[in-house]
């Protein structure tokens, strides 16, 4: 056997591979939303679903529609204060289950925003798994889709003044503020 099919049946072997562990997650009602026009940011939500037996892991995301993405979540602190906090440790999603990114919970966070996020328009975005490597997904924009709609939490999220929330980061289930 040459080199040269050796080479080409290790990339093809790599390539499918990818593909099947891609194939093992899958993104359901996908949605973003900012606060207004003016809004500096916005958020994504989404239902993944992990069919591999094995758990995965949302570790980041991606996106030219912001100067930063990053993954985050709410928490209420001893004062009963909601602060929405950076996940360091990214996202849990169990082999055969599935992990909720809602509002008032866990959600992609886009930060300094580039243009306003318009109804209708779709946002390109690439989610990476610890083991699936990177998927790219087209989120559509929805402004108009209330608290409760498809499962996603109560709070209203594309409402929320984040310049004045407290914000902070997530680190082995611990919250670390940037106070």
């Amino acid at each position: 056997m040459s080199v040269k099919t050796i080479l080409m049946a290790a990339a093809s072997a790599a390539l499918f591979s990818t593909s099947a562990l891609a194939a093992d997650i899958m993104v359901h009602d996908a949605y973003a939303r900012s606060a207004g026009k003016m809004a500096k940011a916005g958020a994504a939500f989404m239902q993944i679903m992990n069919s591999a037996d094995t758990d995965d892991r949302l570790v980041a995301a991606r996106s030219d529609v912001a100067a930063k993405v990053e993954l985050h979540t709410h928490i209420q602190d001893a004062n009963g204060v909601m602060r929405m906090v950076e996940v360091e440790d990214g996202i849990a999603v169990p082999a055969g289950g599935k992990a909720m990114l809602q509002r008032g919970g866990d959600h992609v966070m886009f930060m300094g925003i580039k243009a306003p996020f318009e109804q209708g328009e779709e946002l390109a975005v690439t989610l990476v798994f610890e083991n699936a490597g990177e998927i790219d997904v087209m989120i559509p924009v929805d402004l108009e889709r209330k608290g409760t709609h498809g499962g996603h939490g109560q709070m209203n999220h594309g409402e929320m003044k984040h310049g004045q929330m407290k914000h902070g980061q997530m680190q082995n289930g611990q919250m670390k503020t940037d106070d």
